[in-house]
């Protein structure tokens, strides 16, 4: 099996769980620093045990999609043969990452961050190990900075114990021994004072407010606020406030996320300015979220509606009898690549979801599709988002 997910989410640990549930022995390796030839000797022992002692293996890989092709392809014929069973751990993608060979023979499990309430229930288990008590500002400090990563909130936790045994015995865990476990990293003031400095960071880049934009991103780095977590509502912003107004956006937002990932702090503090200054420079444009609600509202209300006949899939032999796709119009046989054409289900074949602004491309985009398709605006645009 491969297990898929960002880091802090388990991979290890429920790898190490399924083994020792089947009374398998486990052999890691890292791809990061295993070669051909450690793999080889994990197979190697591993079919040792199964002819010895009948003992069966559990070969696991953290980072698999860092093997390259000779290696992953080393370990199919071990897996096919049943001599270990293979478990795989990546941060990326494994159909971009892992050969497809041995994509063919895994399961695939996503693994996703923590919630909230996964996160406490951990603090809990670990303060309950140590004997420590913790405030509810810090608890909160902790699970919010960890991101969704597990291994992130105990490090940060147990670094804050050791700091209260050091100085302050016998007290629980607050909200400076929790910055402090940080590296200063989160938290100046207060936990609601973080909270609203996001919001008033977002709310200028929205507001194309260059000024207050940087502002707030050098005093929310300045407290520790993580480069990742910025990034990320970059990228939510770029879609969210910018739109359409300027799709360039969204590129702009993710490359600097990349960046972030690959130059990381004190660096990637130029590249989250040069992100927020063209972001809040940009127009703005809210016409996707309010597209996607009003999608959205009348999906879950009406349930999933059927497709109509000629947009049904007329690929398979059957279909011309069941009259399924015969009356579809291939848009590229007609001048502009256009048809008019139904394409919303028969309950919503008037409905308009998409309520277009005319600011920055998104103006110039509409314009051009409107005399591309000979349409004007028609029906009443659905009701705001609150």
């Amino acid at each position: 099996m491969i297990l898929w997910g960002p880091a802090g989410t388990g991979k290890t640990t429920l790898a190490r769980i399924l083994a020792s549930s089947a009374n398998y022995v486990i052999e890691s390796l890292s791809a990061v620093s295993s070669g051909v030839k450690d793999v080889r000797e994990a197979l190697t022992r591993a079919r040792e045990r199964l002819g010895e002692r009948g003992q069966r293996t559990v070969l696991f890989i953290d980072e698999v999609h860092r093997f390259n092709k000779a290696q992953q392809d080393l370990l199919l014929p071990a897996t096919e043969t049943g001599e270990v069973v293979l478990i795989g751990a990546t941060t990326e993608n494994p159909y971009f990452e892992v050969n497809a060979a041995l994509m063919s023979r895994s399961t695939l499990w996503r693994l996703h961050p923590l919630g909230e309430e996964d996160l406490v229930t951990l603090v809990h288990r670990g303060l309950e190990l140590r004997g420590a008590t913790i405030t509810d500002e810090a608890l909160r400090a902790v699970t919010s900075s960890a991101e969704g990563d597990a291994r992130s909130a105990l490090t940060t936790l147990d670094t804050a114990i050791v700091l209260v045994n050091i100085e302050d015995p016998g007290e629980p865990v607050d909200v400076g021994h929790v910055a402090r476990a940080r590296d200063g990293r989160l938290y100046h003031q207060s936990a609601d004072t973080h909270y609203d400095q996001i919001s008033a960071f977002i709310k200028s880049v929205r507001g194309s407010d260059p000024d207050g934009a940087l502002y707030w991103l050098v005093t929310l780095l300045e407290s520790g606020e993580s480069a990742r977590f910025l990034a990320r509502r970059l990228v939510i912003l770029a879609s969210e406030d910018v739109g359409l107004a300027e799709p360039l956006g969204l590129l702009v937002a993710e490359a600097a996320a990349r960046a972030v990932e690959f130059v990381g702090l004190p660096e990637a503090r130029l590249t989250l300015a040069h992100a927020t200054l063209t972001l809040a420079l940009m127009p703005k444009s809210n016409s996707v979220t309010r597209a996607l609600g009003a999608v959205t509202a009348a999906v879950q209300s009406g349930g999933s509606a059927p497709v109509p006949n000629h947009l049904r899939d007329a690929s398979y032999r059957s279909a011309a009898l069941l009259g399924f796709g015969t009356e579809y119009r291939y848009a590229h046989d007609y001048p502009e690549g256009w048809v008019d054409q139904q394409y919303l289900p028969d309950e919503l074949k008037a409905a308009v979801f998409f309520d277009p602004s005319h600011y920055g491309r998104e103006g110039a985009l509409v314009e051009q599709w409107r005399a591309r398709t000979n349409r004007s605006h028609q029906g009443e645009p659905p009701a705001p988002v609150e």
